[in-house]
This record gives structure tokens, C-alpha cells and sequence, in this order.
């Protein structure tokens, strides 16, 4: 008799308690992401624009500032993914993040709309002024705080929301799937309307509501995530992965003194749990961190390190080991995704050209990179669903690039993308110069925009082929444990690759202005040479390819190429 109350009361409790978590959490969070997608990817196009007509900054010194913006957007996910994952928990970090990116934007539209937060415009009558340092604080400082904030929103917010569909009654495990799938969907569509929508209303109406906008954007974000704050399953924070790669590297310094080589392996002891396997002695250094010296000291009564940072498990170590191996190969991703980070230029380029679509309508510069976006997507339909079906119908079997030649590829279109740019900017100068507008920087030229369209559509077919590739790669070799990591590895490249991108523009500007002459990278675009630049890029993409092959020589099989199903028949 009493069966039929249990279940009875099981029955009812999740009514009267209202279980927290399910899809009901979705479209908050994922308005969340969206808001602040169109908010801050909305301002990237038309930034270099801002920086050096309202700042009266150089070219090189507008992109300079963009390259550490995009460096930072990067790499803050990672920050805030170990801030939340260590101490403070995703629904907190997401809560910062929205609260800091609010915050930026704001700090921005204030540049604005007061008129003595930037220099004054240059007229007959006013001479022009350069940004004062207190001007410049308050525009870096806007750029820096949003830098801040997406780190906190970007980090948590996917990963939050696949924990809402944690729960033991979640009947359709398809849910968290549809979650997935419509969280990329959102992330797509608002990149798209950021660089259209947006991008126009700072060019139709101006700074002031241009970037107004953004602001609303973000304070419906912030609202969107908040109001729903009784429904969210709020997972506390635990230690991080991250974590324990430092400590494996503390703990290998600390017990550096052991000499390997004069033992017997048979006698050393590894800590590890139960199921893990030390793969090689070859690392010798960091094996050194899961050596127990004495098991009375060195392990608790439960077999757990007394300190893990002097004791780690094999399975760190072997985690480690792994990050380590594709270093190398993530390093030529990375140099490939320094053409991609070049879209200031690609827009100041445009500024000078032919943009009508109609006798009435014209697109907004800053709009142009919406066809890399949208290439990224037909490259990866034109290889799904048109080489890899016809050259398996050549061959008679299923044949499809691995992802290394995949990533090969992508390596070489970057430098093709840089060679097309290097022949639409050759012409683009030639023509301003027989025009006449030498001295005109801002004078719009006889030639299409489209004349940017094959460097642009390459630039996308890059990511479609590297990035994309990268992605599956890290995904693929790296322990399931470090999935968090790999998924991160990707986002960490492009924040190294701003940097280098912003250290190569700095040396070759440096050097081209020696003895009085202009810079290749000239405010003046009809006096500089970006060609010369993108020729630069290209053949260092192209060094880059023959580095990156030697690299997966060195690698190795990976387990994407075949070394799992070798490793499944050698235990056959």
C-alpha cells in the first residue's frame, strides 16, 4: 500500500516545487548571446572608420587598436571560463559579462554624443587636433571593459545552457541537440544583422544613434538573462581543468631532482586512477609530476595527493602531454588566421570604391565582410555536398579529405586570399592615381566593390577548411576530459593572431617610413601600398603552409587519420 504514496508523492513533488532548468530557459539564454553578438559585432566593422575620422588616428594606429580589441574579445572566454569553472559559477560570470558589456557599450555612446569626449573636426576654420590622452583613456577603456564582458558572456553561456537540460525526468534527449543547433542558428543570424542592419544605421543616422542602438541591444541582453534567474539551474563552481595543468607543471619543477634513468620503471610508483596508462617515459620531465616518492606522505588515507600541487594523477600528465603534442600545429592555424583578422583594411578599401547596388542604394563599407561570413558557410556546402559526393563517385568509394589536408588547404587559400586582395588594391591605386585623386584619400574611385569580392570569398573558404578544421582537430586528439579545452584552442589562435598581425603591420610600417618616405600602410591609401602589404602576408601564408607540413610530418598518425582504428585492431 505504501508504493503507490511514494509514487503518488513523486508524482507531485516536481509540480509543487516547479523543477528549476528545461527549455523553458532557452530562448533567455540564448536572446542573451544573440543581444550581445549584434551589439559588439555590430561596432567592429565600421570601428577603423570611427578611429580615424573622429579621432584623426593613422591607419595604422586605428587597425593597431582593433587588433588588440579582437586579441582581447579572444582570449577573455578563456579567462572567464577559468574565473567560473574555479570560484564564481557560469550564472554569475554570464551576469558580469552582461553587466560589463552594458557598461562598454554605454562608455562608448557617450564618446558620441559629448562632443568634448573627441578631438574636434578639422574645417577651414578649426585646424585639426589630435586625441588627448584622458579622450583616448575614456575610448580604450570602452573598448576594454566590452572585451571584458563578452569573455563573461562567450565563456558560459552555451555550456550554461546545455546544464538547464541536465535533469533525471528530461524525457527527449533530443532537447539538448534542438539547443545546440539553435544557438548557432542565433549566433549566425546575429552576426548577419550586425554587419547589415547595424552597420547601416551608423552610416544612414550617424554616431549617435549608431551606437545607441548597440546600447538598447545590450540592456534587453542583460534583462533577457536576468528575469529568468528563478528558472536557472545554477550549478556551483568546481576546479578547473586549467588548473591542473599548472599543477603538473609545479610538480614536475618540484620533484625535478629525481633521476629516472638510474631506476627500474618496475619499481617507480604512479599516481593514478583506477583505468589510467602512463603512455611513454619520453616525457620524462613531466612525468616526474605523478611519482609517488613516499605513499604515507605523499597519499591520503582515501588514495588521494596530500598536495596536488607536489602530486598529481597520470592522467593529468597525459593531458598535458597532449596539449603539448599539437602545439605545433595549432601555431600554423594560428598564423593562417592572421589574413583573417585584416578586415579593417579590406573596409577602408572600400570606403573608396564604387558600392552602389542600385542608382539609390549603396552598401555600407563596414557591410562588405559580410561576404567572407557568408562564403564560410557555401564552402562548407560546395565540399560537403559537391567534392567529397563527386570524388567519391570518381572513386568508387567513400573519399573525403582528413583533417590535416583539410587544414592544408585552408593554409593555402589564406595566401591565395592575400594575393587577390594584392591585385584588387594594385588596381584600385592605379586607377585613383590616373584619376587624379593622389592627394584624395577619401575620393571614390571608377571601380566596383566587387573587385574585393575573390579576396573576401577566399578569406571565408579559409575558415571553412582551417578553422572549422581546427576546431574538429583539437576536438578529435585531445582526451575527452579536455573538451572544454579544445573547444577554446581555437579561440585562443585568433586572440595570438591579432597580436601578430598587429606586430607585422607595426614592423613593416616602421620600416617603410625609414628616411622620410610613406608608409605602405599610409592613412592616405592612394599614396601607400597595401598591395606590397598583402604580398607580404601572402608569401609569409605561404612559408607558413611548408611549416605547417613539416609539423604534421612530425605529428604524426592522428586518431581523426586512422590511429583509432589502428589502436581498436591491435587490441583485436
Amino acid at each position: 500500500m505504501e508504493a503507490p504514496q511514494d509514487h503518488d508523492k513523486m508524482i507531485e513533488e516536481p509540480l509543487l516545487s516547479k523543477p528549476k532548468g528545461g527549455f523553458k530557459t532557452m530562448p533567455f539564454i540564448i536572446a542573451n548571446e544573440a543581444f550581445e553578438k549584434v551589439a559588439s559585432y555590430g561596432l567592429m566593422p565600421n570601428m577603423i572608420l570611427y578611429l580615424t575620422r573622429e579621432y584623426g588616428l593613422g591607419a595604422a594606429e586605428a587597425a593597431n587598436a582593433l587588433f588588440f580589441w579582437s586579441a582581447g574579445i579572444n582570449f577573455t572566454p578563456i579567462l572567464g571560463a577559468f574565473v567560473a569553472d574555479s570560484y564564481v559559477g557560469r550564472y554569475w560570470m554570464i551576469g558580469f559579462g552582461s553587466i560589463a558589456s552594458l557598461l562598454g557599450v554605454f562608455i562608448l555612446w557617450l564618446t558620441a554624443v559629448i562632443p568634448i569626449a573627441r578631438p574636434q573636426q578639422c574645417t577651414q576654420l578649426i585646424s585639426c587636433e589630435s586625441a588627448t590622452p584622458l579622450q583616448l583613456l575614456l575610448l580604450y577603456s570602452s573598448l576594454a571593459i566590452m572585451s571584458i564582458g563578452a569573455g563573461g558572456i562567450r565563456s558560459c553561456s552555451m555550456a550554461f545552457g546545455a546544464n538547464q537540460l541536465i535533469r533525471d525526468n528530461l524525457k527527449d534527449a533530443g532537447l539538448r541537440e534542438t539547443f545546440f543547433s539553435w544557438y548557432y542558428v542565433s549566433v549566425a543570424v546575429s552576426i548577419v544583422i550586425a554587419m547589415t542592419i547595424i552597420v547601416y544605421i551608423q552610416d544612414a543616422f550617424g554616431w549617435s544613434v549608431g551606437f545607441g542602438v548597440p546600447v538598447l541591444l545590450m540592456l534587453f541582453s542583460l534583462v533577457s538573462f536576468f528575469m529568468a534567474s528563478h528558472l536557472y539551474i545554477k550549478s556551483k563552481a568546481n576546479e578547473s581543468l586549467l588548473t591542473g595543468l599548472v599543477q603538473v607543471l609545479t610538480a614536475a619543477y618540484k620533484n625535478r631532482g629525481i633521476q629516472l634513468e638510474f631506476q627500474s620503471t618496475d619499481h617507480i610508483l604512479y599516481h593514478s586512477r583506477e583505468g589510467s596508462v602512463l603512455s611513454a617515459l619520453s616525457e620524462e620531465f613531466l612525468n616526474k609530476a605523478c611519482i609517488i616518492r613516499n605513499p604515507e606522505k605523499d597519499l591520503t588515507p582515501d588514495g588521494r595527493a596530500s598536495d596536488p600541487w607536489s602530486l598529481c594523477t597520470v592522467d593529468q600528465v597525459e593531458e598535458l602531454k597532449a596539449i603539448i603534442k599539437i602545439i605545433p600545429i595549432w601555431s600554423a592555424g594560428m598564423i593562417a588566421s592572421v589574413t583573417v583578422t585584416q578586415g579593417s583594411f579590406f573596409i577602408l578599401q572600400a570606403t573608396t570604391m564604387d558600392r552602389h547596388i542600385t542608382s539609390n542604394f549603396q552598401i555600407p563599407a563596414g557591410s562588405v565582410t559580410v561576404f567572407m561570413v557568408g562564403s564560410i558557410a557555401v564552402g562548407i556546402a560546395i565540399y560537403d555536398r559537391v567534392i567529397v559526393p563527386l570524388a567519391s563517385r570518381i572513386k568508387g568509394k567513400s573519399c573525403r579529405l582528413s583533417l590535416k589536408q583539410r587544414m592544408g588547404v585552408g593554409i593555402l587559400l589564406s595566401s591565395m586570399s592575400m594575393v587577390a586582395f594584392a591585385i584588387s588594391e594594385r588596381v584600385r591605386r592605379e586607377t585613383a592615381i590616373e584619376e587624379g585623386y593622389l592627394d584624395e584619400p577619401n575620393a571614390v574611385v571608377n571601380m566596383s566593390v566587387m573587385w574585393l569580392l575573390p579576396g573576401l570569398i577566399l578569406n571565408g573558404f579559409t575558415e571553412a577548411f582551417n578553422g572549422i578544421g581546427q576546431n574538429e582537430f583539437f576536438y578529435t586528439e585531445l582526451p575527452t576530459s579536455m573538451a572544454s579545452i579544445a573547444t577554446t584552442l581555437y579561440w585562443t589562435g585568433l586572440s595570438v593572431a591579432s597580436l601578430v598581425a598587429s606586430l607585422i603591420m607595426s614592423i613593416i610600417d616602421y620600416v617603410t617610413t625609414r628616411g622620410g618616405k610613406e608608409s605602405w600602410i599610409s592613412t592616405n591609401l592612394n599614396k601607400g601600398h597595401y598591395d606590397y602589404y598583402y604580398w607580404v602576408l601572402a608569401i609569409m601564408s605561404l612559408a607558413n603552409f611548408a611549416y605547417y607540413y613539416a609539423c604534421c610530418k612530425t605529428y604524426g598518425t592522428s586518431r581523426a587519420d586512422g590511429g583509432m582504428a589502428v589502436e581498436e585492431r591491435n587490441k583485436e
